[in-house]
This record gives C-alpha cells, sequence and structure tokens, in this order.
C-alpha cells in the first residue's frame, strides 16, 4: 500500500473530531477508543497525555537507559520465551509504579480500562506495561501481541514520548488488516500520542527506526486464575 504524506500522522481512526483540549484525558477521549475498538479494532489519540507527564517519563525513561536497567525483549508466550533479533531489536524496562510519573500513567489508564468495561464488559482486570527503547536501526517485524486461547491480554495499550519526530526518522507503527494483512494507516510516535487495539486481532510492526524511540507499551488483561494458577502470580 503507497501511504501518502497525508496518511503519515497520529490520528488513524478518523475519530477525532475537536483539536485538543485543556484536560488532556477525559471520559470523550476514552469515548472515542472505545468507539474505534467496536468500529474497527484499534484507534489512536493524539495529544491524549498531558505534555509535562511527558516530559517526566520521557526523563525517566532515558535515564534508565543511560544506567543499562533495559533488557532485550524477547518473543512468544512466557513459557516459550526466545530472543530472535531477526523479529525483535527492542529493548523494555518493566513498570511497577516506582515513581509518581509511573503512578499517574496508571492512573489514567485505570481511567480507561474502567470505561472500555463499562462500555464494552470486557471484564478487564490490570495493565501490565513496560518502557520500550528502540535504538537507530531497531525494529519490530508484524506480529500479533496475543496468541488466541493462550494468553490474558485483551486490549493493547502505547504511548509514545519523541517530540519533533519526522517521517524520515523511521519508528513508524504499521497498523495491518485483521484478514488480509494489507497496510491500513502509518502512525508517526509523537509525544503524547496513545494507540490503543485489540491484541488477538491488529496485526501491526514497528519500521526501523533512525533514532532512538521512546514509548510504553502495555496490556490491559483479564482476570486469568483457576483453581491450579493464580493470574498475575503473587
Amino acid at each position: 500500500m503507497d501511504m501518502q504524506q497525508s496518511e503519515l500522522l497520529p490520528i488513524g481512526t478518523g475519530l477525532l473530531t475537536e483539536p485538543s483540549v485543556t484536560s488532556h484525558v477525559s471520559a470523550h477521549y476514552n469515548s472515542l477508543i472505545v468507539e474505534g475498538l467496536v468500529s474497527q479494532g484499534w484507534a489512536v489519540i493524539p495529544d491524549y497525555l498531558d505534555p509535562q507527564l511527558c516530559e517526566e517519563l520521557r526523563a525517566e525513561m532515558l535515564r534508565y537507559h543511560e544506567q543499562d536497567q533495559f533488557r532485550k525483549a524477547g518473543i512468544g508466550p512466557v513459557e516459550e520465551r526466545q530472543r530472535n533479533e531477526a523479529i525483535r531489536r527492542d529493548k523494555i524496562c518493566w513498570l511497577e509504579g516506582a515513581t509518581p510519573a509511573q503512578r499517574k500513567y496508571f492512573e489514567l489508564m485505570a481511567e480507561l480500562r474502567q470505561q472500555i468495561n463499562r462500555e464494552l464488559f470486557l471484564g478487564l482486570f490490570d495493565l501490565e506495561a513496560h518502557y520500550a527503547v528502540y535504538e537507530p536501526g531497531d525494529f519490530y517485524r508484524i506480529h500479533l501481541d496475543a496468541f488466541r486461547g493462550r494468553s490474558s491480554r485483551v486490549v493493547t495499550v502505547v504511548s509514545y514520548f519523541n517530540p519533533h519526530w519526522r517521517e524520515e526518522d523511521g519508528g513508524l507503527l504499521n497498523i495491518y488488516d485483521s484478514d488480509d494483512r494489507t497496510l491500513v494507516s502509518q502512525i508517526l510516535p509523537l509525544s503524547g500520542t496513545l494507540v490503543c487495539f485489540l491484541s488477538e486481532m491488529i496485526p501491526h510492526e514497528v519500521t526501523p527506526t533512525a533514532q532512538l524511540r521512546c514509548s510504553i507499551a502495555g496490556w490491559f488483561r483479564r482476570n486469568g486464575s483457576t483453581g491450579e494458577l493464580v493470574d498475575p502470580p503473587t
């Protein structure tokens, strides 16, 4: 699919009909996300995150990166996790709500999770999330975020922390059709942008980046506890 410059923007849903407002996170924006999940399985909202929070999270991410707290990410279900640099080259650092900025982010995501549950009755239980950095040359080939029937991950949520990002910087998020995997949208990872999609349904990839690319990737999960297994583990 030949994407034109006008399509290389952090929109995608066509549902953002109003300009950014002072209160960046609102029930209105969350309802737009729900509409996108229902209509096409994914949604994109520019300026979802407050600029100050974006600065704080980016600064923390860069500090952790300098302190070598990131580790190479793996692929596959947890019990079969492996590293394959032909498919994925980013590095990650899990979030535990250890700082004020992380706690604020988790609070915002809890509001989104609650709205999705109210409107779609998905029974989302919690959020697991990590920082992700892509160094120049890094990428993540086309994939799904959950394996059907083998994961409690239901809805993926990705937030970006890259000011002044340009098309030539690469690192685009490509969204593909769930049936024939044709390219349907390319998203610039601009600071404040939030992308949300159904984890088992939407194929996506990150194109090779030319600059250090910062994001948070997370998953709203169902409680997968059984009589023999506690999820999440204690």
